[in-house]
């Protein structure tokens, strides 16, 4: 029987190199992710807290898999070209410094780079045994059998949706150059939940996930089983996962050095805290109830009755929540309906009817018309919504200055539903009016939404393509919205809901300051009086004192 090789086991070859570097010996954390890199699957993705050492134990291990098989072809990408290629110029150096893999070294007529070289014993190849290159380099031509993306998403290219995307796409390159049989593996820390590292388990990939302490229940059941085994029981809850590294107070001290949310996301890889902090609009800042087309409630308050019939797209723990009526039911003070016409480059019509009672504001239809702003049947279907929710006004946001949206649309009004046309034009970032206006009448549960609306939402974006079709919707635009341009890559429906909802809070701040005027006024009188009243009555007693 063949005496098995002590050096196929990648934990065994971790050791040799941390004591060449002169490190302690690997922690069990690291072990563990030795054993995971060694035996996981073909497509997976690792995230550990920050200083754990994922990149040098994946040099190392691209080290070990050359060792292995000299004639396996590794392919190292990162967001930037440097970062690539100071993982690719470490593992050329231990192949220079660590006597085991010096049999490795280049030979005179291969490529020695730092971003390509080869190794002794591979045979002539288009391909080098490690490439490095960024993640926005040419990736086209390169062949691999392990592909290693470190550090391939960063703040700079995932800010926006657009930016997402983009990466999203680029990242799809790896399954052309990967070789049968190959596979991917990817470092990195989340930054928000919608994180590319968030969506590859939708493309078979497998997450395995080490915090620095042991995570309370409540982050272990968002984890789920992506955490590592080895800390779902391993510990006691919020005590270090790796004490020879990062002992209690050290960790306190990140902790202080981050602020709560930096180390949660850094350290514990949560962001939960960070989307609080990096999206204002919460699907949970509503009220979802059905809405009567008449009359409403004179109060409302959000219940503690959770609205499950229907379909959530929000970040992960937001959740829509039910009203409950106080007192009578009296009819609106005013109906008002946002139009945000389809121009260049624009997918949809959006329009929304907004109505307004003791200060809440009633969202009782919404929606996307895919048909071009200016066809007669969308100014025929916008003019019957108008009609069936019996509006005031209408607000048309303008689109190039030029009106002609409301020429056309005017005689459909005229024939339909006579009422009250208005042009508004907007010189301020989209993101920073949608946010400043929505945010402060969610916050104080202002807000109400017609729950078959909300149904239809969903509804109405069936006929797009399903990997597009929830940016179309109200409730994933507007869970989305941050205050970088470009935040999410369609805002047609958060736009429309904010023009009407500003409307109606212009029109409170105006009756707000009338009141106001009013009641100065009613208080200068009523000075005016009493210091006529007190003059008189000073006359009268001199009158009387002159007579006595």
């Amino acid at each position: 029987m063949k005496k098995k090789n002590p050096l196929e086991s990648f934990k065994n070859f971790l050791w040799l190199t941390w004591d060449h570097l002169n490190l302690p010996p690997p922690t069990p954390v690291q072990y563990d992710m030795a054993d995971y890199l060694q035996h996981g699957p073909r497509r997976m993705v690792m995230e550990a807290f920050r200083g754990v050492g994922k990149s040098y134990i994946t040099s190392a291990f691209a080290c070990h898999q050359l060792l292995m098989n000299p004639e396996i072809k590794i392919l190292v990408v990162s967001a930037s070209k440097v970062r690539a290629d100071d993982f690719s110029t470490f593992t050329q150096r231990l192949i220079h410094d660590m006597p085991l893999l010096q049999h490795l070294i280049p030979k005179d007529g291969q490529r020695q780079s730092k971003i390509a070289f080869d190794v002794a014993p591979a045979t002539p190849s288009h391909s080098p045994s490690v490439k490095s290159v960024g993640i926005t380099g040419q990736l086209a031509g390169s062949r691999g059998d392990l592909i290693i993306a470190d550090d391939i998403e960063i703040p700079n290219n995932s800010a926006t949706q657009v930016m997402r995307d983009k990466l999203s796409e680029s990242v799809k390159e790896f399954d052309a150059i990967l070789k049968p049989d190959g596979r991917v593996i990817y470092l990195g820390t989340p930054q928000t939940e919608m994180s590319l590292y968030e969506e590859l388990p939708n493309r078979g990939y497998t997450t395995r996930i080490w915090t620095a302490r042991f995570p309370e229940q409540t982050l272990q059941d968002r984890l789920g089983e992506r955490l590592a085994p080895m800390l779902r029981d391993g510990g006691d809850v919020m005590t270090p996962t790796d004490p020879k590294r990062f002992d209690e107070d050290d960790l306190v001290e990140r902790e202080l050095s981050y602020g709560r949310s930096g180390f949660s996301l850094q350290f514990m890889l949560d962001t939960s805290l960070s989307d609080i902090n990096k999206y204002p609009l919460k699907l949970a800042d509503l009220i979802i109830m059905n809405c009567d087309g008449e009359k409403a409630p004179e109060r409302v308050v959000k219940s503690r009755e959770e609205a499950t019939d229907i379909s959530n797209l929000g970040l992960r723990g937001d959740k829509l929540w039910l009203g409950d009526a106080i007192g009578d039911y009296i009819e609106y003070t005013g109906s008002v309906m946002a139009i945000d016409p389809s121009g260049r480059g624009k997918d949809e019509t959006s329009y929304c009817v907004i109505k307004m009672l003791n200060g809440f504001l009633w969202v009782t239809d919404f929606g996307g018309i895919k048909e071009g702003g200016y066809e007669p049947q969308t100014l025929e279907k916008l003019a019957y919504i108008a009609k069936k929710h019996k509006v005031n006004e209408v607000i048309v946001e303008s689109n190039f200055g030029d009106g002609m949206f409301n020429q056309l649309f005017t005689p459909y009004l005229t024939k339909i539903h006579p009422v009250t046309l208005e042009e508004v034009r907007h010189s301020t970032q989209k993101e920073r009016r949608i946010l400043d206006t929505l945010e402060p009448v969610m916050n104080q549960h202002k807000l109400v939404i017609d729950s078959d609306a909300m149904k239809r939402d969903w509804e109405s974006v069936q006929g797009y393509p399903p990997e597009q079709a929830p940016q179309y919707t109200l409730m994933y635009q507007m869970t989305r919205m941050t205050k970088d341009r470009g935040a999410v890559r369609h805002d047609d429906r958060v736009d429309v809901l904010a023009i009407g909802v500003n409307y109606w809070v212009e029109q409170m701040a105006s009756d707000a300051m009338e009141l106001m005027n009013d009641r100065r006024e009613q208080l200068l009188d009523q000075e005016l009086e009493k210091f006529v009243d007190g003059i008189m009555s000073r006359k009268g007693q001199k009158h009387q004192d002159k007579w006595m």
